[in-house]
C-alpha cells in the first residue's frame, strides 16, 4: 500500500500532539510533585533521617504520712553506646565486661546494633561511682557516660513490698510504684535531630526539644515510727520462732488509712534483682489467703447478736465436742468447758458454742453477713495483686460447711479482708474501703493534687451491735485466750486465732499459722492490728496464736497508741492473772532521793525490780520508767544523777531522753 504525503503529514501531527501530551503531562507531574507535594514528601523524608533520644522527667518521691521521703529518685551514672564511632568492637567489648558484671558477648551483640545510640543493658544502667570511675580511664572511643535516675531507699528495706521495684527505665513492676506509675512518671520529653544512616548529623537540620514533665509525689497513710515498730516486732518473731512468713497490717478504722503493712520474708528494693521473684511479687498482706482460723469468730458473734439469735449471759454446756451430720467436732480443751456463758464461749474461744450460733444463723444468714464484711471479694485497696479469697458456694453448704465456717473453718480469706471486717467492728458497723495513698501532690508548687477521702462500703451491724461485740473482744483480751496481748490502761481488745494449714487437700500435721488481731482502745478504738505467723517453731513446743501472736499485736498497740498520743484510760476490764503469770509491779518515786534514800527504796523494791543507776552526782534527778507505772516483775528502773533535782518539765524530757 502506497503512502500519500497527505497521510504521512497526518501521522506526524498525531505524533507531535502525542508528544506534546506527554511533555505536558511531564511538566503537571513535576509541578505537582515539588509543589502540592512537596511538604508531604519533605516531611517523609525527615521521618527516615530523623533520630529521637528519650528524656524522661525525676520520678516522683513516696512520702510516709509526716512527708518524709520512703523513696525518691537519685541520679546514677549510666553507659551510652554510638556504635557509628565504636571501630574496635570486639577490643571494647571485652574491656567493658568485665566492669559491668556482664558477658562479652552481650556487650558486643548492643555495640553492634545498627542504631544511633544505645544503652548497654543491664550493667550499663545506674552503675556505681566506682564503675564510672574505671570507664572514664579507659577513654573508649563511642562510649559516654551520662546520668539516669535510680531510685534510693532511705529506710532500706521497710515496707519494701508495699513501695514496690521499677525495671530499668524507672517504670513501676510491682506495690505502690506500680499502681501510681502514670502518676510517677510524669510526661516524656526528647531531644530529635537529623542524621544519615551511618549516625552523621546531615548538615544545615536543626534539633528540637521537647521537655519532659517531672512526676508527681504520693503521700501515703503509712505512720513512719508505727511501721517501724511492726517490722521490728515482726524481726523479733523470725529470731524466735523461725517462721515461713510473717504478715503484720495496722489500721485506722475510722477511715480505713493504713498505718503499716509489713511482710517476711522481705527485700532490699535497691538490690531487688538478687532477691527471690517471689518476695517481690507477692505483698502476702493482700495476696494470700488461708483459713483464718478462730479470728473468724468475730463475724459469727456480730452476726448472732445482730440477729438476735444470743445474749452473752445465756448458758450454753460444752462437753468437749459437737455432733454434726454424724461427725463429732471436738473442742481445743480435752473434756470441754462445761457449763459457760456464751461470754465464756467467745474468752475460750471454744468451737462448739461456735457451731450452736452458727446452726441458730443458719446458712443463709450467716453467709449473707460474711459477704457483707467483705469476704469472698477484693476490699479495692490501692495495691496490685490481691486476693478474692474463697468461700463455699451456697448450693454447697451442708450442716457439716456451716458448722466449721461459723469456728473460721473451710474458708479461705486474705489477711486486709481480715483487718477490714473487724475495722468495721472497731468503727460502729461501718465496713472502710483500705488506701494507702492520701495525697497526689506537685513536687514543684507543693499544691496538693487530690486528696483521698474515706470511704465507707456499707454499714454491716449497727453501733450497738459493734460496741457489744468490742466489750466481749476485751473481755476475751483481760479473762480469756488473749491475755497476752493485755496492756494496763490501754484496753486491748481482740481474738486469737490457731489454723491448721491444708494441702492438696488435705490438713498437714504441725503446720498451723497463729494470729491475733486486736483494737484499741476498745471503747473508740483508734488502731487495728493483725499478725499472722505461718509455721512458727517455738522453743516451747506450744503453737496458740494467743500464745505466739497476742503478746506482738499488744507491743504493738502499746506503742502505736503512744505514737498517735492517746492517753491510757482508767477504766476497762482488769485483768485475771493465772498461774505462772505475774500481775504488774508499781514502780516506786526515785526522783529526787539522795543515793542513799533510792538505795534503800531500791533494796525494797528487789524481789521485783531491777535498778540501774547512771551518771554522776548526790541526788535522783531523772528515772525511766516513771513513778507510777506499771512494768513487768524484773523490769529495769534506769535511774539518773544529778547535783540537785530539776523542775518537772526537766525531769520528763530527761526521763523520755534516757
Amino acid at each position: 500500500m502506497r503512502v500519500t504525503p497527505g497521510l504521512m503529514r497526518r501521522r506526524l501531527v498525531m505524533l507531535l500532539f502525542g508528544l506534546f501530551a506527554a511533555i505536558g503531562a511531564l511538566i503537571g507531574r513535576l509541578a505537582y510533585v515539588q509543589g502540592w507535594q512537596a511538604t508531604w514528601l519533605s516531611n517523609l523524608a525527615k521521618q527516615s533521617w530523623d533520630r529521637t533520644v528519650p528524656l524522661s522527667g525525676i520520678r516522683g518521691s513516696i512520702l510516709a504520712s509526716d512527708g518524709q521521703p520512703l523513696t525518691y529518685t537519685a541520679s546514677a551514672p549510666t553507659l551510652v553506646a554510638v556504635p557509628s564511632q565504636i571501630k574496635d568492637k570486639a577490643g571494647t567489648a571485652a574491656k567493658l565486661a568485665p566492669i559491668l558484671h556482664m558477658s562479652v558477648d552481650s556487650v558486643l551483640r548492643q555495640i553492634s546494633q545498627r542504631e544511633l545510640m544505645v544503652y548497654i543493658r543491664p550493667g550499663g544502667r545506674q552503675m556505681s561511682e566506682e564503675q564510672a570511675n574505671t570507664v572514664r580511664k579507659l577513654e573508649l572511643p563511642g562510649i559516654y557516660l551520662t546520668e539516669d535516675g535510680k531510685r534510693a531507699y532511705p529506710y532500706g528495706s521497710l515496707a519494701a513490698q508495699v513501695l514496690g521495684i521499677t525495671g530499668y527505665d524507672n517504670v513501676g513492676l510491682t506495690g505502690l510504684e506500680k499502681q501510681y506509675n502514670s502518676v510517677l512518671s510524669g510526661k516524656k520529653g526528647g531531644i530529635t535531630f537529623y542524621a544519615k544512616a551511618n549516625g552523621e548529623l546531615i548538615p544545615g537540620e536543626g534539633q528540637s526539644v521537647v521537655e519532659p514533665t517531672d512526676g508527681d509525689d504520693i503521700k501515703t497513710t503509712l505512720n513512719l515510727q508505727i511501721q517501724q515498730f511492726v517490722e521490728r516486732e515482726i524481726e523479733q518473731a523470725v529470731a524466735a520462732y523461725h517462721p515461713d512468713s510473717v504478715t503484720a497490717i495496722v489500721e485506722n478504722p475510722k477511715t480505713g488509712a493504713i498505718l503499716a503493712m509489713a511482710n517476711y520474708p522481705t527485700f532490699n528494693p535497691a538490690d531487688w534483682r538478687s532477691a527471690d521473684p517471689s518476695t517481690y511479687n507477692r505483698n502476702l498482706a493482700i495476696w494470700q489467703t488461708f483459713e483464718p482460723g478462730s479470728t473468724f469468730k468475730i463475724v459469727t458473734l456480730a452476726a448472732a447478736l445482730q440477729e438476735n439469735k444470743v445474749n452473752l449471759n445465756d448458758r450454753f454446756y460444752d462437753p468437749g465436742y459437737y455432733e454434726v451430720a454424724g461427725h463429732r467436732i471436738r473442742c481445743w480443751k480435752a473434756g470441754g468447758h462445761g457449763s459457760e456463758s456464751f461470754l465464756n464461749v467467745v474468752e475460750n474461744s471454744c468451737n462448739p458454742g461456735f457451731i450452736a450460733l452458727g446452726e441458730r444463723l443458719g446458712k443463709e444468714a450467716l453467709f449473707s453477713y460474711i459477704r457483707a464484711f467483705g469476704f469472698g471479694q477484693k476490699t479495692g485497696i490501692d495495691l496490685p495483686g490481691e486476693g478474692n479469697g474463697i468461700l463455699f458456694k451456697l448450693s454447697q453448704v451442708g450442716p457439716l460447711e456451716l458448722a466449721t465456717t461459723a469456728f473460721g473453718q473451710g474458708v479461705s480469706v486474705t489477711p486486709i479482708q481480715q483487718v477490714m471486717a473487724v475495722g468495721a467492728v472497731a468503727n460502729g458497723g461501718k465496713l472502710m474501703k483500705p488506701y494507702l495513698v492520701s495525697e497526689i501532690i506537685d513536687p514543684d508548687t507543693g499544691r496538693v493534687v487530690s486528696v483521698t477521702k474515706p470511704t465507707v462500703v456499707r454499714q454491716v451491724i449497727s453501733p450497738q451491735v459493734a460496741a457489744e461485740v468490742r466489750a466481749a473482744l476485751e473481755s476475751v483480751v483481760a479473762n480469756g485466750s488473749g491475755t497476752r496481748a493485755y496492756r494496763d490502761g490501754y484496753r486491748i481488745a481482740g481474738k486469737t486465732g490457731t489454723a491448721q494449714v491444708a494441702k492438696n487437700g488435705r490438713y498437714e500435721p504441725g503446720h498451723y499459722i497463729v494470729s491475733f488481731i486486736g483494737m484499741a482502745p476498745a471503747n473508740d478504738p483508734a488502731l487495728v492490728c493483725y499478725v499472722a505467723i505461718d509455721n512458727p517453731h517455738p522453743e516451747h513446743g506450744i503453737v496458740f496464736g494467743g500464745v505466739i501472736a497476742a503478746p506482738i499485736v499488744g507491743n504493738i498497740l502499746d506503742d502505736g497508741l503512744r505514737e498517735l498520743g492517746v492517753p491510757p484510760q482508767t477504766q476497762g476490764l482488769k485483768k485475771k492473772y493465772r498461774y505462772p503469770e505475774a500481775p504488774p509491779v508499781t514502780v516506786p518515786n526515785f526522783v529526787g532521793l539522795t543515793m542513799k534514800e533510792a538505795q534503800n527504796l531500791a533494796l525494797q523494791n528487789s524481789a521485783n525490780l531491777r535498778v540501774q543507776v547512771l551518771g554522776q552526782g548526790d541526788v535522783i534527778i531523772a528515772q525511766a520508767p516513771a513513778g507510777g507505772a506499771q512494768v513487768e516483775p524484773g523490769s529495769i528502773i534506769r535511774l539518773y544523777r544529778g547535783q540537785k533535782a530539776p523542775s518537772g518539765n526537766q525531769v520528763a524530757a530527761f526521763a523520755l531522753g534516757g
